[in-house]
């Protein structure tokens, strides 16, 4: 009995803890040092430089050779276009949309317009860049598994544009009907204006993204023809950009790069022969001279071909040695006075919109002079690499804006081309839909022939959100890197 009575007391004594023990769970778990809130303008500058290096490493790894603007003379699958798993966009979106969903609530919470019109924005051009990269992705059912979706469905990349143009649209109309300051802002520093002149850039580039599928000139008008409410870009201090600093953690990314990984890129012919053709100075900011050559009385510049295979790259025009690297303020000049003006990541520029108002305006889905809004983009572009467009440059038979309406509209294409170099995806996105300039698949390319189109879809959406994965597919055709999404149908 004695024994019996000290083990019963023992259970008891157990019973009774664990009870005592249960009613303090909740605050044994809470952590008094752990927030439960974070303020907006500590999570915007997060999401702004997470997405933004993202980009700039997708840019440099594929971007840039897909669309002829550099070529590898080493490890060049890329060039030739076997492309593995590329998800540094799909994931960079994906996470940090779930701080712009907070932001998104938070302001409304508190009536802070400014702050969702922002946040608005950032989801609208991160949205973007996923869609335009793979076609059809999660969107009006992402970054829900709170509210019970854990198996979001793939929206169609027409209804994804259709929600970009609408939020952008409400964030231009938000903007301003609020007091509060955007702290955290790293792109225009809470500057409401420059947002506002944003929200409706990027409307009328995702305009004439889908304006081979819709009448968009409505739309269009609706902007241009209202400027004083819907304000776009003015001149190259409206540029939305991303300013890299000098010193860590927030240098250019690529100014840490071992060298041998940088040196496997080099200058593409098609670009740098294209270049060398108009006298165009801007070759100096986005090349160097051949490393023979370098320090020579008379510098060569010489591109190598995209898509040779690794023996005929490393040995094109005699080896490393008499190939152009990249501009040295890409590089280890990024950090100098003149580095940390160019080396910037890149949301949309004013010479990105002023070609696009010309190419509008040439199709006659706006009002204005397309001449006008062409040699704009001209002149900004070379404005944003601090040098002046020279006196001869414009009246040159390849540039001078004359000819028929397709002979305009391929300079401006053209134009553009040079002008987006390493401006993240947007060459490529670009010339998917136009066509210009006419570049040839890369010279031993494994994808038949055929110059991509799109990324493929991450593998772990096959196993994670296969039923949704496979709708998609469906919808949009083999998960490859030639079906062609929606508007380039």
């Amino acid at each position: 009995m004695k024994h019996i009575s000290i083990k019963f007391l023992a259970v008891a004594a157990l019973i009774a803890l664990a009870s005592g023990c249960t009613k303090d769970f909740d605050e044994i778990n809470n952590n008094p040092n752990a927030p439960t809130a974070v303020n907006s303008g500590l999570l915007l500058p997060q999401i702004q430089r997470d997405v933004m290096n993202s980009l700039m490493g997708e840019t440099w790894g594929i971007g840039n050779i897909v669309i002829q603007h550099t070529a590898k003379n080493q490890f060049v699958n890329e060039d030739r276009y076997l492309w593995g798993e590329l998800n540094g966009i799909w994931n960079s979106v994906f996470d940090n949309m779930r701080d712009v969903k907070i932001i998104i609530q938070q302001s409304e919470a508190n009536g802070e317009n400014n702050y969702k019109a922002v946040a608005l924005i950032m989801k609208s051009w991160m949205f973007s860049l996923a869609t335009d990269a793979y076609g059809d992705i999660p969107y009006s059912e992402a970054i829900s598994a709170k509210e019970g979706q854990n198996y979001p469905k793939y929206d169609s990349q027409e209804s994804i544009y259709n929600g970009i143009l609408a939020d952008l649209k409400t964030a231009s109309d938000l903007l301003g009907t609020s007091g509060e300051v955007v702290a955290g802002d790293v792109i225009f520093k809470g500057d409401i204006t420059k947002w506002k002149k944003l929200a409706n850039s990027l409307r009328v580039r995702a305009l004439l993204r889908i304006s081979r599928k819709r009448d968009v000139s409505a739309d269009l008008r609706a902007i241009v023809d209202n400027l004083a409410n819907y304000p776009v870009f003015e001149s190259n201090a409206d540029n939305a950009l991303y300013s890299y600093a000098s010193s860590a953690p927030d240098q250019f990314p690529l100014y840490s790069s071992r060298i041998g990984s940088f040196n496997e890129f080099r200058a593409s012919k098609t670009l740098l022969d294209t270049l060398k053709s108009l006298g165009d100075p801007r070759m100096q900011i986005f090349f160097r001279p051949t490393p023979d050559t370098e320090n020579a009385a008379n510098p060569v510049y010489a591109g190598i071909p995209n898509g040779l295979n690794d023996v005929d790259a490393l040995q094109y025009n005699g080896g490393p040695q008499f190939q152009s690297r990249i501009g040295a303020l890409y590089y280890e000049q990024a950090i100098s006075s003149t580095g940390l003006t160019i080396a910037k990541g890149v949301i949309m520029t004013y010479a990105e919109l002023q070609f696009l108002l010309a190419e509008a305006a040439e199709r006659g889905l706006v009002s204005g002079d397309a001449k006008t809004y062409y040699e704009n983009g001209v002149n900004g572009s070379f404005a944003f690499y601090g040098l002046t467009t020279p006196v001869d440059y414009l009246p040159r038979t390849n540039v001078a804006y004359e000819g028929s309406q397709q002979e305009k509209l391929s300079k401006i294409g053209f134009q553009k081309w040079i002008s987006l170099y390493f401006q993240g995806m947007e060459a490529w996105y670009d010339w998917r839909r136009t066509g210009i300039p006419a570049l040839v698949p890369g010279i031993s390319n494994q994808n038949n022939n055929l110059i991509p189109v799109r990324f493929r879809y991450p593998i772990i959406e096959q196993s994670l959100n296969e039923a949704s994965y496979k709708e998609a597919v469906q919808r949009q055709g083999p998960d490859d890197l030639n079906s062609k999404m929606w508007y380039l149908n």
